[in-house]
């Protein structure tokens, strides 16, 4: 920080403390040239983020305007306004980190939708609609046969690790207790009575 006495470029903070309710640093420096004593002010830098429309227009990023189609698509749905809240939070932050001032619309959009998806299906769809324009019938459901599709997957999937956790838990048991197959379904049962009742 240049001294605005002498011009030297080095100075040393003497004394900081917040001010404007946090808003902002008042830190007091000493020049290491003259000695003399001035202030400076350090706040955050905030750089809007301008959202580039489908006709190429531009706006300044409302997060209000997020937060309302996001409230649209979940009417009448078991979603929170809180988790709705921290999904426009979630999208303003990666605006924020990013190095585009610019960003399109659609990346917006993208970001909405991958996050509704994990809340809820139904309102995923809703805002895919608007930010996808599904133009007829046939678009609409080419949308819900990928839910369709990923929820299959996401399905077989856990059945298959169930599969191998259970192959393991019974290798594991039988060479445990060193049994025939009789004995090791005896052992089985009993643990499973266990399990279910033995809390009770």
């Amino acid at each position: 920080m240049k001294c605005p006495y002498c011009g030297y470029s080095e100075s040393k903070v003497i004394d900081s403390r917040p001010t404007d309710e946090g808003e902002r640093i008042r830190r007091r420096r000493e020049c290491l040239n003259c000695a003399k004593r001035f202030t400076t002010y350090e706040v955050i830098e905030t750089v809007p983020v301008v959202v580039v429309k489908k006709d190429k227009s531009r706006e300044a990023f409302d997060r209000n305007k997020l937060l309302n189609g996001l409230l649209r698509a979940c009417e009448k749905r078991p979603v929170p306004l809180e988790t709705l809240e921290r999904i426009v939070d979630e999208i303003e932050t990666l605006l924020q980190n990013s190095l585009d001032r610019e960003v399109p619309s659609t990346l917006i959009g993208t970001y909405a939708m991958d996050k509704l998806k994990k809340v809820d299906e139904v309102a995923y769809v809703r805002f895919a609609s608007v930010y996808r324009e599904f133009k007829d019938i046939n678009t609409f459901m080419d949308e819900l046969n990928k839910i369709k599709a990923e929820r299959t997957r996401s399905i077989q999937i856990m059945y298959q690790q169930s599969q191998r956790d259970m192959g393991l838990l019974f290798f594991a048991l039988k060479h445990i207790f060193k049994c025939d197959a009789l004995c090791f379904l005896n052992v089985l049962r009993r643990v499973f009575h266990h399990l279910a009742f033995g809390a009770r």
